[in-house]
């Protein structure tokens, strides 16, 4: 096998994910990944120095790690282990990536952070000078689904958003605010992301009026689920919200 195009990155968290849980996730990133001959890796959260954030936080160096692991590879497709990919005929490049697909999709002149955030995306971009892809949903900006293009522009990202000076604020929503604070008032991330509509990469499984409510839903043919924020409320339970979606997605594409 060569080596990538693309790595698919889910960061695992051993502690609080069952070991049946973890075997699905890995089944649904793999089965995607053999299909268009992409890696996949899936780092431990255990495995990064994080001192006294929140574990989320270990995204970041699991990214720095991933680039540091496939020297050649060039997109890092980073998804929360709470999501699945849902549509695996859709490849990231026809999906979101080639040139005039990119262009079509982009939000230009939208505010960074809903609803009224005064720093918007560039109405100017082009497709061939983006380095990330993201959505945001009626909350802020979605740090569970996105891609980074490696680059000497994606370390700098990286070691800016975890700048310890960012983990010690304790932001309410950790490396999510941080990242948010970032794209805003670094005007070199800006000029380097794109922002495409919320269901292309990160549909939701729940209706949460605060984050887009049925706007934000996923739909049939979507690409991706997100189960955004159950781990984060004692009163839902990731692994049962994911089983519905997860049958749906076996029997569809599961043995094919």
């Amino acid at each position: 096998m060569g080596t990538p195009d693309t790595v698919i990155v889910t960061l695992l968290d051993h502690d609080s994910m069952s070991k049946d849980y973890i075997k699905k996730i890995e089944e649904n990133r793999q089965n995607y990944a053999a299909r268009h001959g992409y890696g996949t890796f899936f780092p431990s959260a255990n495995d990064y120095d994080i001192g006294n954030s929140p574990r989320s936080w270990a995204l970041v160096p699991a990214l720095r790690h991933a680039i540091t692991k496939y020297p050649y590879t060039t997109y890092f497709f980073a998804l929360s282990a709470h999501g699945l990919i849902m549509n695996p005929s859709l490849s990231i490049q026809s999906h979101l990536l080639e040139k005039k697909r990119l262009e079509s999709i982009m939000l230009r002149d939208k505010p960074v952070v809903p609803p009224d955030s005064v720093i918007k995306t560039f109405s100017h971009l082009k497709a061939d000078k983006i380095d990330i892809v993201l959505t945001q949903d009626g909350e802020g900006l979605c740090q569970g689904s996105f891609i980074l293009r490696r680059g000497e522009w994606a370390r700098f990202f990286l070691d800016t958003w975890f700048d310890p000076l960012y983990r010690s604020y304790n932001f309410q929503k950790a490396e999510g605010h941080a990242l948010e604070h970032v794209v805003q008032w670094h005007p070199t991330i800006l000029t380097k992301l794109a922002l495409i509509p919320q269901r292309l990469l990160n549909s939701y499984g729940v209706d949460i009026s605060s984050r887009g409510g049925k706007e934000a839903m996923f739909k049939d043919d979507d690409f991706v689920v997100r189960f955004v924020g159950c781990e984060l409320d004692s009163n839902r339970n990731c692994e049962q919200e994911m089983e519905p979606y997860y049958n749906q997605w076996k029997a569809r594409w599961g043995n094919s």
